[in-house]
């Protein structure tokens, strides 16, 4: 079970609109110079006034802990976070902000990192990048947009960037176009993936790196999967503590109904995005829905807020 986290009130001390319609959004601690240590890769959960939680990667140097910097790109057909922030938030206001979490780390054990970001995927390879130059160790980040005038934060790239690190395609200008197929066809020893995007830029990469060395892929989503067809079916948890069974009816999330029961899992997205309600279990067989567990972690942990199960499943609660 995940441990509570720390929830700051926190000023936003700064806030501009980059390419892309990218808002990018600095937050300062009002008493505090310096705030929670966090990885390459974390993310924050953002707090909004209507009560909903957002999950935003910080892009700052994880050296410098005296601000967390965010960026936000505006999707009207999203679910209303990133419209309400671009509308309403301004400099000066108070927001409650977690401390970071990390499910998008780096592997000390890589000898090369493969970094591909597409669009506002951008923002946890920002941070990697930055972390990665400064150990010295081996990367190239492929950014993919539609165009160099509406890709995210490339000014800060193109001059933080050593030379050979950085690699652009752009959809608008063929002779930068990369066949990823074919990129991603053979794997160099020792190197590890890494990717974030888009919903059909995330179906991509997971396809044509399938053959790769499992532990060697990675990614980070902030929009579950949802397969439209999917219909839903009853199932039944067991609790390995106690032996109780509880039935979780079909248009029930499995959170709810053990929140229903008196078991205090912690929440935050319940999108399948965040992790915070993450358990273990110890039999059956588990439907994944969520966009936080990798291979290896998906064979002994769940996430109930979107995910189920083909008959019963025991949870280690």
């Amino acid at each position: 079970m995940a441990a509570p986290r720390l929830i700051m009130k926190m000023t936003v001390a700064d806030l501009h609109r980059g390419a892309g319609d990218v808002n990018v959004i600095e937050f300062r601690h009002p008493r505090r110079s310096q705030l929670p240590t966090f990885e390459a890769g974390s993310h924050v959960d953002v707090h909004l006034p209507s009560g909903k939680v957002r999950q935003y990667s910080l892009m700052g140097d994880p050296s410098d802990l005296s601000k967390y910097v965010i960026g936000v790109k505006r999707e009207d057909a999203g679910r209303g976070g990133s419209a309400w922030i671009h509308a309403n938030l301004n400099v000066g206001d108070e927001v409650a902000v977690s401390a970071p979490r990390n499910h998008f780390r780096l592997h000390d054990a890589a000898k090369s990192h493969i970094l591909l970001a597409g669009g506002i995927g951008v923002t946890p390879m920002i941070s990697m990048a930055r972390a990665l130059k400064s150990e010295g160790r081996a990367f190239v980040l492929h950014f993919f947009a539609r165009s160099r005038s509406v890709a995210p934060l490339l000014v800060d790239l193109e001059a933080e960037m050593p030379v050979g690190s950085l690699a652009l395609h752009f959809d608008d200008e063929p002779n930068t176009a990369l066949d990823l197929a074919e990129f991603l066809k053979d794997q160099q020893v020792g190197a590890h993936l890494y990717y974030c995007g888009p919903p059909g830029f995330m179906a991509w990469t997971r396809s044509h790196s399938a053959h790769w060395e499992t532990g060697t892929v990675h990614f980070e989503a902030f929009q579950a999967d949802m397969d439209p067809d999917y219909l839903p079916e009853a199932f039944t948890i067991r609790l390995n503590s106690s032996g109780r069974e509880l039935l979780v009816p079909t248009d029930v999330s499995a959170l709810t109904v053990l929140r229903d029961a008196g078991i205090p899992l912690l929440s935050s997205c319940e999108n399948g995005v965040c992790g915070s309600c993450e358990c273990g279990f110890l039999a059956g067989e588990p439907i994944h829905r969520d966009a936080v567990l990798g291979p290896e972690a998906k064979s002994n942990r769940f996430i109930p807020c979107v995910s189920r199960a083909k008959g019963q499943i025991v949870l280690d609660l």
